[in-house]
């Protein structure tokens, strides 16, 4: 796909997708070195890749805040349940099953 105004190229959806694919568990630091060797010397529109990495940083940000709330519900899932535990009704003493 190319721009009509500066004859530089675009990712077109298809290599959007195939780079996307590529990046999508590494750190955005290295993801974009990805993205850097793939369009090197290919004359892609900087403001279209500029867009991308953002688009592809925008979604590392997303995966690491959704394992930090993972995590806070695990926790607060456990500090609930050792909380009802705790405050189960204790049997009698005298009433203890086989005594």
């Amino acid at each position: 796909m190319e721009q009509q105004h500066t004859g530089q190229k675009l990712l077109d959806p298809i290599e959007r997708a195939k780079l996307g694919v590529k990046v999508f568990n590494m750190p955005f630091s290295e993801a974009e070195k990805v993205i850097d060797e793939y369009v090197s010397g290919k004359n892609y529109d900087a403001e279209g890749l500029a867009y991308f990495k953002d688009q592809v940083a925008t979604q590392r940000h997303i995966q690491e805040k959704s394992a930090e709330l993972l995590a806070t519900g695990g926790e607060i899932v456990r500090l609930v349940a050792n909380a009802f535990i705790k405050n189960l009704p204790k049997p009698p003493a005298g009433n203890t099953p086989g005594a």
